[in-house]
């Protein structure tokens, strides 16, 4: 059962859990998905932006083409605004900093992302500390993505020499769980225009 921060005849604001995938794989055996639980209550549940299936948090969904066209919009035009907290491996010099690195597929691992100065896709994370563990030599920061690449927020803590705790695709030691999750999410009702804002307390 997917939990349901929000639901009117527009939108849902759902609940990822991590290991869930957004939308359906390829195979057979990753048919199960956020999307396709919701559609199994709401038929019209459609889309509208993906978390990695590491991920958990914020998951925007429209009810409808005409309202995921409005929704699907406003994160093209970059007025979503969207957070996320992490726990990262090592301690970071600075406070807060930004990483300003292109992105693309790396085809022969993917879905695994690389930097790529010459054909990457441009990629913007603004980042700060939140808190610092100096004995288990782990800090929490906070993410917001400026674009919304695939893997985004984990390569470019990675590219710092900070993976996230639980990302061995980017270099982290194992551990039970990715720690990444979409903690808020702020963007304009496709229908009455309301500022509507939703947080989730991170699961780490």
């Amino acid at each position: 059962m997917i939990h349901l921060h929000y639901i009117d005849d527009a939108l849902l604001v759902a609940e990822k859990p991590a290991g869930l995938l957004s939308v359906p794989g390829r195979s057979a055996e990753n048919q199960d998905c956020v999307v396709a639980r919701l559609q199994a209550i709401y038929p019209d549940a459609l889309t509208v932006h993906r978390l990695d299936q590491v991920t958990s948090g914020l998951l925007l969904h429209a009810r409808g083409k005409a309202m995921q066209a409005a929704l699907s919009a406003q994160f093209a035009q970059r007025t979503v605004g969207k957070r996320y907290e992490a726990i990262v491996e090592g301690l970071p010099d600075a406070e807060a900093g930004e990483v300003d690195l292109p992105l693309i597929v790396d085809w022969p691992n993917r879905p695994k992302q690389m930097i790529d100065l010459e054909r990457g896709k441009p990629a913007l994370t603004r980042w700060r500390v939140l808190g610092r563990d100096v004995q288990a030599q782990r800090t929490r920061v906070a993410l917001e993505p400026v674009t919304g690449r695939s893997h985004q927020l984990r390569l470019h803590m990675a590219s710092l020499g900070h993976p996230m705790v639980g990302d061995v695709l980017y270099g982290a030691v194992p551990a039970a769980r990715v720690h990444l999750h979409a903690c808020a999410l702020a963007f304009t009702h496709p229908v009455t225009g309301a500022a509507l804002a939703f947080e989730s307390a991170a699961p780490f």
